[in-house]
């Protein structure tokens, strides 16, 4: 907690107003008698399993000169925390949440378990929960922190799971009003007790599919940490930081930068939240920035982000004083760039080894060719090469329900797909564009719904979020609103029915695009993977379709 004359639990002031700044923050002085205990955070955000170095835009990370430096892979992630520690032994690593979920093979094909054994050898201490946690529902979030097999695919990657040592936490979250996760955890770090508070996104109903979360609610993040904050102020803690697992959009900016879209979640949740409160990490954007925001009390603290995948490590130094309160003028914040020209730390190495050699005869399967690399990023139409072909992937295999157009989400579409010299690309990297397994459904809906639906694309919370559509869909937007659809190149009417290619995420209202459960004769079809494996191997040269078929009137 920062230094003042008293605790400032509960106080409300007449006005509060957010100011991102640069790192080197101007706050008011306070002086303190002999110098301060550094302690150092550490924190990783959004590792989604990538035991190996991501590839394409995935593995880069743009300096704060413009250059782009090949970043990511656990065991560099690992030496790299090794490095921090030793620097600063008064350290603790902590994550900001989405450790799995949407993970490549390596990781998914073993529940995730190579990556929380990874993080628990690493020695986190703490975690946040985040939306990907609870992608196969809350009972096997719960198991991978408590240990056991899984109930039907048994330990796929020893003969038993232990689970870790470090708690998942969040605050925000309860069932029948009772917590199912621990709100905080109470850390002593150098003799220091830091009070450690973690809150998911309050839209986690939306991101993840209904059936895990039944029965689940997720409150709002600023209340909850509050209360837990509060809590740990009572225990008399020296030092609070907060892991919530939201973020901001950024702009163009290095590590070091704040390019921070203004009114962003994660701005308003850092400038929120209990005055007590230290320093915040934030995730789930996948953007790279350290700010400082004003809490409610009126001083500076950090709010940082550290990209994804293990390309950065973001690192507050708590100033500590001898009274056991933070010195906000004295902390600093940055984030680090995990470099791939170090030595890999010999442990987390063995368990990748481990991942990749007994995923690889699967992993290595050849499924198609290339003429290039297909890019995940959207153009100004909001459309990916990538995301093209995968909505045409799910079209060709609802061919036979009827489908005439298919539409996709743009967050199910994980990396880059590039493919080897020879144009070759394996099942694990199709696996690790498309790894959620969603099942694919065709719905009917008609010329008004469908508008409705592309409508929704400019209104959901967080939107704009653009569907990836099949090639043979063009339509025209004028403000928040859809003008003409065109199908094959003929005019959309309202009063026509369509048959729609959607997945099981988007057609239970996923994302905020509830206008899908309004589909008709709703039929199963394949897993979305295997859809685009399929389509692949019967395309070989495949190249990026045009993606200007969105147009602003």
């Amino acid at each position: 907690m920062p230094v003042s004359s008293g605790r400032r639990t509960g106080l409300v002031l007449a006005a509060v107003f957010v100011m991102v700044l640069a790192v080197a923050w101007v706050v008011d002085a306070r002086s303190t008698a002999g110098s301060p205990q550094i302690v150092r955070v550490i924190a990783v955000n959004d590792l989604h399993g990538n035991l190996e170095p991501p590839s394409g835009s995935s593995g880069e990370v743009t300096a704060d000169d413009g250059t782009e430096i090949e970043a990511g892979g656990a065991a560099f992630l690992a030496a790299h925390t090794q490095r921090l520690r030793a620097e600063q032994p008064a350290s603790v690593l902590l994550s900001s949440g989405d450790n799995v979920g949407a993970s490549p093979l390596a990781s998914a094909l073993f529940r995730d378990e190579p990556t929380m054994e990874l993080l628990d050898t690493m020695g986190v201490a703490a975690s946040v929960a985040g939306n990907h946690e609870f992608d196969e529902g809350l009972a096997e979030l719960q198991r991978l922190v408590a240990g056991g097999c899984h109930p039907v695919d048994g330990c796929r990657f020893g003969p038993a799971y232990d689970g870790v040592s470090f708690p998942v936490l969040a605050a925000n979250v309860t069932v029948d009003g009772s917590p199912v996760l621990p709100a905080h955890t109470v850390l002593d770090v150098g003799g220091v007790r830091l009070g450690v508070i973690g809150a998911t996104l309050a839209e986690l109903p939306d991101l993840v599919s209904p059936d895990g979360i039944r029965g689940v609610e997720v409150g709002d993040e600023i209340a909850a940490v509050d209360a837990a904050s509060a809590e740990l102020t009572a225990q008399g803690v020296d030092a609070q930081v907060l892991l919530v697992h939201q973020g901001d959009g950024a702009g163009p900016g290095g590590p070091g930068s704040c390019a921070v879209e203004p009114g962003g979640p994660g701005s308003a949740i850092a400038a929120g939240v209990s005055a007590d409160v230290d320093a915040v990490f934030s995730a789930h954007s996948h953007q790279q920035y350290v700010c400082s925001v004003t809490d409610p009390a009126g001083a500076q603290r950090p709010f940082v982000q550290g990209l994804s995948f293990g390309r950065l490590l973001s690192v507050v130094d708590l100033a500590v004083t001898g009274d056991g309160e933070v010195d906000r003028a004295a902390t600093t914040a940055r984030n680090e760039i995990v470099t791939r020209n170090v030595t890999p730390d010999p442990a987390a190495q063995r368990i990748v080894d481990t991942a990749v050699r007994e995923s690889e005869p699967l992993a290595q399967r050849p499924v198609g060719t290339l003429t290039g690399p297909l890019s995940r990023t959207a153009d100004a139409s909001g459309l990916s090469p990538l995301g093209t072909v995968i909505a045409d992937a799910q079209l060709a295999a609802s061919r036979g329900d009827g489908a005439r157009l298919a539409l996709t989400n743009p967050g199910g579409v994980r990396a880059d797909l590039v493919p080897g010299p020879d144009g070759r690309v394996t099942y694990g990297q199709a696996y690790t564009v498309q790894p959620f397994g969603n099942i694919l459904q065709t719905m009917t809906l008609t010329g008004a719904q469908l508008r409705a639906v592309l409508d929704q694309q400019f209104t959901v919370d967080d939107g704009p979020t653009v569907l990836q559509t099949s090639s043979n869909v063009r339509y025209s937007v004028a403000g928040d609103r859809v003008t003409r659809i065109e199908l094959d190149g003929a005019p959309v009417t309202d009063t026509a029915t369509y048959r729609v290619a959607v997945n099981n995420f988007l057609s239970a209202g996923g994302d905020g695009f509830d206008a899908f459960t309004a589909g008709t004769d709703v039929v199963g079809g394949p897993v979305d993977l295997d859809a685009f494996v399929a389509h692949l191997e019967a395309n070989p040269g495949l190249g990026a379709q045009p993606t200007d078929r969105v147009t602003r009137d």
